[in-house]
C-alpha cells in the first residue's frame, strides 16, 4: 500500500480522494478548527497540529511514496493581495520544500511530490513565481509536469486549479503516462505559455473523465422556509445586479420552471471609477468557485427562481461539502464559518482520485514491478 504525507491538510479532502488504498503517514495543518474536523473524520493518530515551519524531517515517519502540499493560495490568487511567493501565506511553499530537501538528504525523498494551487500561480509576478517553483523541483532532481484541472469535470462547481506533479528523476515513466506535447483538457493555452521557457517539462497523459451528470440542482437542499432571505433582502440583492445580470434572472423567470443559480457579491468599479458592490448571477447548472473571505471574495448565495418568484439564501455548509466531493457522512464543523472555510480552502476529492487512479498509482505500480523483476 503506498504511503503519503499530506501538508496543509485541512479537513482531509486529499485523504478522501486517495481512498483506503493509500496509507496516511502524516497529515499536518496549522488551523485548529480544520484539525478538529480532520480528526473527527479520520482519527487523530496521523494528524499533527503545528506550523509547518516548526516541523523537522525527523518528525515525518517512514518514507512516503507521495508528498502532497496544497499550500495557501491567497498571495497568488488574482483576488488576493498579489504578494506571490514572497507573501507570508503562499511563501509557506518554502517551508514545505525545506522538509522535502531534508528527506532527500536522508535518502527518504518521496517518489512523487504534488502541489495544488490557484491558476494565478502561473502568472504571479510575471511568471517568476512559477519559474521559481519549477527550478526548485529541477534542483532537487525531480521531473515536473503541470496540469490545470477544473473540478467542473467532476462536480457542479467551476474551480480550475493548477496541479504540479514532480517525479523523482530515477523513476521510469512509461509512454502511457506521458504525452509528446500538450493535450486537452488538462493543458490549456495559458499553461502552455507558462511552460515554454521551462526545459524538460513533462506533459502528463491523463484520460478525460466521463461526462458529468451531476448538476447544481442535484446538490441543493430544500431547507426550511426560515433559511431563505426575507423578500426585501432578495429585492435588495437584485438591485445590486447590472442589467446583464438582471437579464439572466428575467430569462430564468420566463422559463416557468424551478431553476437554481448562484450569486456572488463583488466590488467593481462603476463608469466614474468609484468602487461599488455588485451582485453577479449564473444559471449554467454550476456553482461559482467556493472561496473564503481570506481569498478575497464573499460567501456564495443560492438563487431559486420559480416563475415570477425569486428567493435567495446563503449556500449551506453541506452543499459546499457536496461541491467538494465529500459524502453526506462527512462530519462538518457545527460553526458555519468554520465549515465554509474548511470547504472553500480545500481540494475537490474527485480530482485527487482521478490523479491517483490515472497517474500516481500506475506510476508507482510500474516501479514495484521493476523492483520485483
Amino acid at each position: 500500500m503506498p504511503g503519503y504525507y499530506e501538508f496543509f491538510a485541512g479537513g482531509g479532502m486529499v485523504r478522501a480522494g486517495l481512498g483506503p488504498g493509500w496509507d496516511c503517514l502524516l497529515a499536518n495543518d496549522i488551523e485548529a478548527a480544520k484539525g478538529r474536523a480532520y480528526q473527527a473524520n479520520w482519527g487523530a493518530d496521523e494528524f499533527v497540529l503545528r506550523d509547518i515551519a516548526s516541523l523537522q524531517p525527523g518528525d515525518l515517519p517512514g518514507r512516503a511514496d507521495l508528498a502532497w502540499g496544497s499550500f495557501p493560495c491567497q498571495d497568488l490568487s488574482l483576488a488576493g493581495p498579489g504578494a506571490g511567493l514572497a507573501g507570508a501565506r503562499s511563501g509557506t511553499f518554502y517551508a514545505f520544500w525545506r522538509l522535502m530537501r531534508g528527506l532527500i538528504a536522508e535518502g527518504r525523498g518521496p517518489r512523487l511530490i504534488a502541489l495544488e494551487n490557484v491558476c494565478g500561480a502561473l502568472t504571479s509576478h510575471g511568471g517568476s513565481d512559477f519559474a521559481a517553483i519549477a527550478e526548485t523541483f529541477a534542483a532537487a532532481n525531480y521531473r515536473l509536469g503541470a496540469l490545470i484541472i477544473d473540478a467542473a469535470l467532476f462536480r457542479p462547481q467551476s474551480r480550475p486549479r493548477l496541479f504540479l506533479i514532480g517525479a523523482d528523476a530515477r523513476l521510469a515513466i512509461g509512454p502511457a503516462l506521458r504525452a509528446s506535447g500538450p493535450c486537452e483538457p488538462f493543458h490549456p493555452a495559458a499553461l502552455v505559455r507558462a511552460t515554454q521557457a521551462l526545459p524538460g517539462h513533462l506533459w502528463w497523459r491523463l484520460p478525460a473523465p466521463p461526462p458529468r451528470w451531476l448538476t447544481l440542482a442535484d446538490v441543493i437542499e430544500d431547507p426550511p422556509a426560515g433559511d431563505w432571505h426575507a423578500p426585501d433582502q432578495t429585492a435588495r440583492l437584485l438591485t445590486l445586479m447590472s442589467p446583464v445580470n438582471l437579464a439572466k434572472v428575467e430569462a430564468a423567470k420566463r422559463r416557468g420552471e424551478r431553476l437554481i443559480g448562484t450569486v456572488y457579491r463583488r466590488t467593481r468599479r462603476d463608469a466614474a471609477g468609484a468602487r461599488t458592490q455588485r451582485a453577479e448571477a449564473r444559471f449554467d447548472s454550476l456553482a461559482g468557485c467556493l472561496r473564503t473571505p481570506a481569498g478575497g471574495s464573499s460567501r456564495q448565495l443560492i438563487l431559486a427562481v420559480e416563475g415570477k418568484t425569486v428567493r435567495s439564501r446563503l449556500i449551506s455548509a453541506r452543499e459546499t461539502a457536496r461541491l467538494m466531493g465529500l459524502g453526506d457522512d462527512y462530519r462538518l464543523p457545527a460553526n458555519y464559518n468554520e465549515a465554509y472555510r474548511l470547504t472553500g480552502d480545500g481540494v475537490v476529492a474527485d480530482v485527487v482520485r482521478h490523479l491517483a487512479a490515472h497517474l500516481f498509482e500506475p506510476l508507482l505500480a510500474t516501479q514495484a514491478v521493476s523492483a520485483a523483476a
